[in-house]
């Protein structure tokens, strides 16, 4: 036999045999053969007409042959050349740990049907063909930059996933491959150990992101023949409110867009963030509305299962009309004068969506049917009355038409979801934001929108036969009285207003509009402004008049700093006619706005300008969204801790008495005053600066928070400015470690807080 000797190589078995099966673990009665199985690999010595000779790394000491066929040749390193030299394959860390993972793998998913663990056993078989799968479009190396590091994302979430359920070992990662504990500190190991514990706690969640094109064709509803306004958002029924801000679209009468401009450009992103654990149990979403063009909406869901999405979300469609007061009635109101009135609803549950697309990338077509209300006092809750079936409450159309879109599943992120669809993302792109913080609050991350919603409201008649109409106008006004410009949102995709006027509901004096707009109010003039609401009644005799019969207002900080709260605020209102001034707003402002402030200021003048009406009542609801303004008395106390030097040490000792959401909210900036603290007097604030530290990053730990263990790391990395801290810091370990049992945590702060990771930014 002619006997051919060759450099050293590296062969792999090849994996693909797993879903080939033509291709066998090789197996053969010879006694110079070698046993060797799929994904083992072995190193060549000599070659003979389609037979190799050589040993299996696994096995070293035992040569012999087998067929070339059953190899895969792979390019490869070879160091300390000689007896005891290494062959190492030049392939992808990753696609070699999941080669050697999936072997490994194989046994144990075998034994798993012997103990009867069916359930894992299942999961186990679809995680292991996902990473084939993931495996081979790496090994194919076809994909873009992008598309890569997203599969590897992947691959390493169901390596660590399926780790962690098997009782395995979990790896420290950096950038998707395992790191090398002689290139790395210690104290990084312990950082990249301890993040990769977190990342596996309980709650904790990887995030895998999918998104929903919804292309809006047409609104087709021919009755109206007016002009209307097209309201979207997110509606959770099983907490009943609703979750996002609002997308507007202006539609002419003829169900176009108003703006001729706009017709390419109706674009709007919702961002609300969520973290799922894999593609088939959590889902992300993108909505992408438009008319005869891209409306881009992107919307990511926090913390919801599939099961709660499919049960609790639904999206919901507003139109309110703009004309005549009675819209099959042209006596009721002269023809120039135009009312907002609410006019149908349409609902979609994300349930029927995902019954309906099961492949990514296929797009179907949905109707959503415009419904209207009965009666118009039930106006408020006319979309869960839809939801909930309420037939006898709406009216359904007689035709089957009304807004008709499309949707498409797509999946990636969005970074790489705008990098794939250009042409959409190039437009003018709203951007419309959660009700709420999203779950990371990065350092740097600045917002102030204050979420105003009216609710309801109690008036007189007034010695009128009949009920009023009443319009309510909003104004956000500065502390000189200048009205503020463009503090006024009712929707993004539509430009800000100084002025809000509300849809008017026809013959009610208790009438509920839970209305909601945005208020992005500078926060340089948040304090000293203040809201005041207007009533009107519309008149629909022949001049159509809209007459002023009332006013309320409030501040929007207290006299301690804080803000508004999160809630329901009863306003009084006042008496007023069209003859009023309002240019000294110094007149009102003087006056008490709700019952807390008629119950601070007891002793009110007897002549005053304006007189209460004790029988009407005016209700609104607020939601602050700040990373500077806060509700929080004790907070606001911390970081303006300067103006009162005297109390900072039970400032301190109050800290922990803060809940932990309004913290972490403001994590870069209590972080600052702590170690500004620290600075100012390291004797005397020292122990409760260190305690305070502890805290947090013992907060942080908690699977509520552990979102916002990056912002630590980027707030130390990037703005941390106290560059001798950590002395201090040690020197505390270390004595308090003498006299107490300190656990794991409160080692922390050395390893957060230590000379190597430190970057001082500059004073």
């Amino acid at each position: 036999m002619e006997r051919k000797v060759e450099d050293s190589r590296s062969l792999l078995l090849c994996l693909s045999t797993i879903i080939r099966p033509m291709i066998c673990n090789f197996r053969s009665p010879i006694c110079q053969a070698l046993v060797l199985e799929i994904g083992e690999t072995v190193q060549i010595l000599e070659k003979s007409e389609g037979w190799y000779r050589g040993f299996s790394t696994k096995k070293p000491s035992i040569k012999g042959i087998f067929p070339v066929s059953y190899v895969h040749l792979k390019k490869s390193t070879v160091t300390n050349r000689g007896l005891c030299e290494t062959v190492v394959p030049l392939e992808d860390p990753i696609i070699t740990e999941t080669t050697s993972t999936l072997q490994e793998w194989g046994v144990l998913w075998k034994q798993l049907y012997v103990k009867h663990k069916v359930d894992l056993f299942h999961k186990l078989r679809h995680v292991m063909n996902e990473l084939i799968d993931l495996r081979r479009q790496l090994i194919q190396g076809h994909l873009a930059q992008d598309q890569t590091r997203e599969i590897k994302r992947h691959i390493t979430v169901r390596l660590d996933w399926g780790n962690e359920h098997l009782g395995l070992d979990l790896v420290p990662r950096k950038e998707f491959e395992m790191v090398d504990p002689d290139q790395i500190s210690i104290s990084e190991l312990y950082k990249l150990g301890d993040s990769t514990r977190q990342r596996h706690g309980d709650g904790c969640r990887v995030p895998v992101s999918h998104h929903l094109f919804i292309n809006l064709k047409s609104f087709t509803y021919n009755s109206i023949s007016e002009d209307a306004d097209v309201f979207f958002f997110l509606y959770d029924t099983r907490e009943a409110k609703q979750i996002s801000e609002k997308f507007m679209v202006k539609l002419n009468k003829n169900g176009g867009p108003k703006n001729p401009e706009k017709v390419d450009r109706l674009c709007a992103l919702f961002t609300v963030t969520y973290f799922p654990f894999l593609d088939s149990n959590y889902t992300n979403f993108a909505f992408q509305l438009s008319y005869e063009s891209d409306m881009f909406i992107s919307i990511c869901l926090q913390d919801l299962s599939s099961k709660d999405l499919k049960r609790d979300l639904y999206i919901v469609a507003h139109v309110v009309r703009t004309g005549r007061m009675l819209l099959n009635d042209s006596k009721k109101g002269p023809p120039h004068v135009q009312y907002r009135r609410p006019y149908g609803c349409a609902v979609l549950a994300m349930s029927d969506v995902f019954h309906t697309i099961t492949d990514l990338k296929e797009e179907k077509d949905f109707v959503l049917k415009v419904y209207t209300c009965n009666n118009e006092n039930e106006w408020y809750q006319i979309h869960e009355n839809i939801i909930r079936k309420s037939n006898t409450k709406y009216s359904a159309p007689s035709t089957n038409y009304g807004l008709i879109i499309s949707l498409q599943l797509l999946r990636g992120e969005l970074e790489q979801i705008k990098r794939e669809n250009q042409a959409v993302f190039n437009r003018a792109l709203a951007l419309t934001r959660k009700l709420g913080f999203p779950d990371v609050i990065l350092p740097g991350d600045t917002r102030n929108d204050l979420y105003l919603t009216l609710e309801r409201g109690e008036f007189e008649r007034g010695g009128k036969s009949v009920q009023k109409n009443i319009e309510v106008t909003l104004y956000v006004l500065y502390a000189d009285g200048d009205t503020l410009k463009d503090c006024i949102s009712l929707g993004s995709g539509e430009p800000n207003t100084s002025e809000y006027r509300s849809f008017v509901l026809y013959h009610n004096n208790g009438p509920r509009w839970s209305e909601m707009v945005k208020l992005p109010i500078p926060i340089d003039r948040f304090r000293g402004s203040h809201l005041r609401f207007e009533f009107r009644h519309c008149s629909t005799k022949d001049k159509g008049e809209k007459k002023l019969f009332g006013f309320a207002f409030t501040p929007l900080m207290r006299e301690d700093g804080t803000t508004l709260s999160d809630e329901s605020h009863e306003l009084y209102v006042y008496k007023c006619d069209e003859n009023a001034t309002f240019s000294n707003q110094g007149l009102y402002l003087s006056l008490p706005c709700c019952k807390e402030d008629f119950n601070s200021c007891p002793n009110l003048p007897a002549n005053l300008p304006f007189q209460r009406s004790p029988k009407e009542t005016f209700w609104v609801s607020t939601i602050l969204c700040s990373t500077k303004l806060t509700q929080n008395v004790d907070l606001l106390a911390l970081l303006n801790w300067k103006a009162h030097p005297d109390r900072v040490l039970d400032i301190l000792g109050r800290l922990r008495q803060i809940s932990g959401e309004e913290i972490v909210k403001f994590l870069r900036d209590v972080l600052d005053t702590l170690f500004c603290l620290l600075d100012d007097n390291t004797d005397k604030y020292g122990p409760l600066v260190f305690q305070s530290l502890v805290f947090i990053i013992n907060l942080l730990r908690d699977s509520r928070f552990y979102h916002f263990r990056p912002v630590m790391d980027s707030y130390i990395q990037n703005h941390f400015a106290g560059a001798l801290a950590y002395k201090y810091n040690i020197y505390l370990i270390v004595f308090e470690s003498k006299h107490k049992n300190l656990d794991l945590d409160t080692y922390k702060v050395t390893f957060n807080i230590n000379p190597r990771n430190l970057k001082p930014a500059e004073s």
